[in-house]
């Protein structure tokens, strides 16, 4: 599995990438290690995820998602929240 994801920085910027181990990833981006962007951000939160069968599906999302507004991807995290409870 690939997983597409969104975590929201210290700062409360949020930051959109692509796994194929998401807790492991979210870990590594915890411990300074990650994308770039999110080194002087620290920590990161889990706020959203899709699961792929491939890593070319997890890219092309994640291609999508960072042309998403802010606001866009809000509503993208809320859908998850409201499904959650």
């Amino acid at each position: 599995m690939s997983y597409t994801y969104i975590v929201e920085c210290r700062d409360g910027t949020l930051y959109t990438g692509w796994t194929t181990d998401l807790q492991k990833r979210v870990k590594t981006h915890n411990a300074g290690k990650g994308a770039k962007y999110t080194r002087s951000r620290l920590p990161v939160v889990l706020r959203y995820y899709e699961s792929f069968q491939t890593k070319e599906e997890a890219m092309r999302r994640e291609y999508e998602i960072k042309h998403l507004t802010r606001k866009e991807k809000q509503k993208l995290i809320e859908k998850i929240v409201d499904k959650d409870g």
